[in-house]
């Protein structure tokens, strides 16, 4: 036998014996694969009833299956008309539009686009108390960071049932003395649109990050400096703001200024023979917090830089299944939002938890969240409380490789 043939026998024994090793069946009992729940079967509030480590155990294996078999397709697009858009105001109030009109109301807005432009996509329909409290809290946090003067002025006459404290972090002294900042929020509801677990394990990220950049687009043609522009996605929706992002630097030869992923998903449906998902590059700037990177989340890297939480783990301290643990990133930076905790969350470079601990990490520190600075890049750990305020302000560890530095492969 030649060597030619030598080598291609070869080569197709180990492809073979390496499509046999990825088999299901070769890493999960026949009865775990049977006692695996069909899309159909699988419900948010499922989810949020089943204890942590279960929970985590079941969008592990759903993901890999799926990964493995590639026979879900992504297939839902939602109608931009059918995506609700909340154009928060100046003074707090709420305009409601549709994905296909809301940049029309929005830039017909005294003075909108002036200032800084922060665009927030869910990622979770907002049907359970815990998905419903973390977008209020981001929301409430933005309106405080945007009205910051008026906020200080009516502080004690504030009986409005939407933003009554209900945490510690908002009972802190510190933003009633902080710096105003102008800028406009805009919500767009995606997870809205998720009436069924099935929808948002199917949808189609490029379609619909193409759809939502090109009201981008719009949006800049309509005066609005991309220079200021923040776009902040939730779950599956950082994602889809990733492809919002490469859709607008398709269209315009430019880039946005910023997009932080908050808890970015793994994504179960995928389309073949193609690479989407939040990255580095889909902004000039990107910035990614994973705090279920063992469960809903990805323990991928995701931008310049990911900040990890207690490390890549099921969950961060206190969430008690996986739902809670990936809106815990949404309320970690919504904490940071909030005038006054800019800081709360000081973070080094380190490659585990373990090793942060034992201070064999490395000495550059930052701080995850709104203040994160453009320059960073690489993967930070960082420990958090329990409970809110969830930061633990004080200054990361010092690390034994103070001075060294910690390029990023």
């Amino acid at each position: 036998m030649s060597l030619r043939l030598c080598l291609l026998a070869c080569l197709v024994a180990a492809a073979c014996a390496t499509k046999d090793e990825l088999k299901p069946s070769n890493w999960l009992t026949v009865t775990e694969l049977e006692n695996v729940p069909s899309l159909n079967d699988i419900t948010f509030e499922r989810l949020e009833n089943m204890p942590l480590q279960k929970g985590a155990k079941l969008m592990e294996k759903l993901y890999h299956i799926s990964s493995i078999k590639q026979d879900l397709t992504p297939n839902f697009v939602p109608s931009a008309s059918n995506i609700p858009v909340w154009i928060v105001k100046s003074n707090g109030d709420r305009m409601e539009a549709k994905l296909n009109n809301y940049v029309e109301k929005a830039t017909a807005q005294p003075g909108f686009g002036e200032d800084e432009v922060t665009i927030v996509m869910t990622g979770l329909p907002q049907n359970t108390p815990t998905t419903q409290k973390a977008i209020r809290k981001l929301e409430q946090a933005y309106r405080q960071r945007y009205n910051v003067q008026n906020q200080q002025k009516n502080s004690r006459q504030q009986n409005n049932k939407d933003n009554e404290p209900t945490s510690s972090e908002e009972t802190s002294e510190e933003w009633k003395s902080a710096k105003t900042t102008a800028g406009n929020l805009i919500i767009i509801d995606l997870g809205s649109t998720f009436t069924s677990f099935k929808r948002y394990a199917l949808l189609d990220v490029a379609g619909t990050g193409a759809m939502i950049g090109h009201t981008l687009v719009d949006l800049t043609n309509k005066g609005v400096p991309r220079e200021i522009i923040h776009l902040v996605g939730q779950g599956i929706a950082a994602h889809v703001a990733g492809a919002a992002g490469q859709e607008f630097t398709l269209h315009t030869g430019n880039k946005l200024r910023r997009i932080t992923g908050l808890d970015p998903s793994k994504m179960i449906g995928k389309a073949r023979e193609q690479l989407v998902g939040l990255s580095r590059g889909n902004a000039d700037f990107v910035d990614a917090i994973h705090t279920s990177s063992l469960a809903m989340g990805t323990p991928m890297r995701c931008g310049d830089v990911d900040f990890y939480p207690n490390g890549v783990s099921q969950a961060v301290p206190g969430a008690q299944n996986v739902i809670e643990a990936a809106v815990r990133a949404t309320r970690y930076f919504a904490e940071t939002v909030r005038p006054g905790g800019e800081r709360n969350f000081p973070a080094v470079v380190a490659n585990s938890l373990k090793q942060y601990k034992e201070k064999n990490g490395y000495g550059q520190r930052a701080y995850m969240g709104i203040n994160a600075n453009y320059d960073l890049q690489g993967d930070y750990i960082l420990e958090v409380n329990e409970k809110s305020p969830f930061g633990k302000r004080a200054s990361a560890e010092k690390q034994n490789n103070y001075h060294h530095s910690h390029p990023r492969n």
